[in-house]
């Protein structure tokens, strides 16, 4: 049985020579001219819709022409593009919401929360057979999010300081009134019930705004992922993208054999580790989702793997999977590679290396002493595969 995948990804646009955060969007969206992209609640961000794929090979060839696509028309412009779950360098103001009427009226609904939307996530959809499925899956797989925002932690910097967390979006994210582990329901017509009292409780005005780490579709049959920030390498999308496909795939399995649901209605646990792994990506300890102790980041993710093989072989996604984690645990998380290149140089290196590799640039050590002022421009095109025909399971 194929499970497809696809993709959502956010982009911070930015000045290229400052390397500050602009609210330039539209005339980027303009640029492009095609489709695949929109515009977000914030002028200073742009969204990439991914095609819908069958193999992560595919999902990572789509993810890398659209980042270059986004590259080229930023270059045109005097602009750049950053995946990333913040930038270094920005500032807060309410008059840079984009002019759209749903947009302003969350401006004018949550103010200071929504004017310090400067943050950007990557968005991973799997299919399901139908919404009660779906919706039944969450429980299944909700324990095991916390893992995958550590994989994509690329987010230490707020407003020109270091905040200590490798995922201070998630710290922002967290203040919207459906922010956090999604709720066990037992079909889709009692989800849909609790979104319906949401609504006409004034907390949210639509279903667009249910903002839980995992959610079903309101528009197609998928189960989303929603917990992830935006990740500087596209690798590391279609990293968190198997590893998803494998938690979905895993959830159905169980499902048709019976399995109670995964969750026990205690989420102080799995909100306690959403936080963890927000404070410290892959250079501290995460919360197991099986002993629900502390255990080193290396240890939880190899175990994760280890527990859905049998779904990521299923899919193909096996060997692909292991070896990006293994070099995504080798260079460390985009929060960690960041604060090494701001403190062996300045803010603006740190800017430089997260233009770089959103662009798809190969990691490299940084050259001691070394420092641009502005971020390159195109090298040209960036890799076809995950895995290039010269290491056939090696990542590029």
């Amino acid at each position: 049985m194929t499970v497809r995948i696809g993709a959502e990804e956010e982009f911070h646009v930015l000045d290229v020579e400052s390397g500050r955060l602009v609210p330039r969007a539209g005339v980027l969206l303009g640029r492009l001219g095609e489709s695949g992209f929109a515009g977000e609640l914030q002028q200073s961000a742009v969204e990439s819709n991914s095609q819908v794929h069958d193999t992560l090979d595919a999902l990572f060839a789509d993810l890398s022409g659209a980042r270059r696509r986004l590259d080229a028309a930023a270059s045109s412009l005097g602009l750049a593009v950053v995946a990333a779950g913040t930038v270094p360098l920005a500032r807060v103001t309410s008059r840079d919401v984009t002019a759209n009427p749903r947009f302003r009226r969350m401006a004018d609904d949550y103010r200071r929360v929504a004017d310090e939307q400067l943050i950007c996530s990557a968005q991973v959809h799997v299919d399901v057979p139908d919404r009660d499925t779906a919706v039944r899956a969450m429980c299944l797989v909700s324990p095991w999010l916390p893992p995958l925002l550590a994989l994509s932690a690329s987010s230490p910097f707020w407003l020109g300081s270091d905040t200590g967390y490798a995922s201070w979006r998630t710290m922002l994210w967290q203040r919207w009134p459906t922010a956090g582990p999604a709720g066990c329901y037992g079909s889709a017509a009692d989800y849909d019930a609790a979104m319906t009292e949401l609504i006409g409780a004034g907390v949210i005005t639509d279903a667009g705004m249910l903002y839980h780490d995992v959610r079903p579709s309101a528009h197609q049959s998928t189960l989303e992922l929603r917990v992830c920030d935006a990740c500087p390498r596209a690798e590391t999308v279609v990293l968190v993208a198997g590893l998803f496909r494998a938690l979905v795939r895993d959830a159905l399995d169980r499902l048709e054999r019976g399995a109670e649901p995964g969750c026990d209605g205690r989420h102080e646990w799995l909100r306690a580790a959403t936080w963890r792994a927000a404070r410290s990506g892959l250079e501290g300890p995460l919360v197991d989702p099986e002993t629900r102790r502390g255990a080193p980041a290396p240890v939880v993710l190899r175990g994760m793997v280890h527990r859905l093989r049998p779904a990521l072989e299923a899919s193909g996604d096996f060997d692909t999977v292991r070896t990006l984690l293994e070099e995504t645990l080798a260079a460390g998380s985009a929060a960690h590679r960041l604060r090494r290149a701001t403190q062996d140089e300045d803010l603006l290196a740190g800017v430089d290396m997260l233009v770089a590799e959103t662009r798809g640039d190969r990691l490299t050590p940084a050259a001691p002493g070394r420092r641009r002022r502005r971020p390159a421009a195109p090298h040209g095109a960036a890799r076809a595969r995950v895995r290039p025909a010269t290491a056939p399971g090696t990542p590029g």
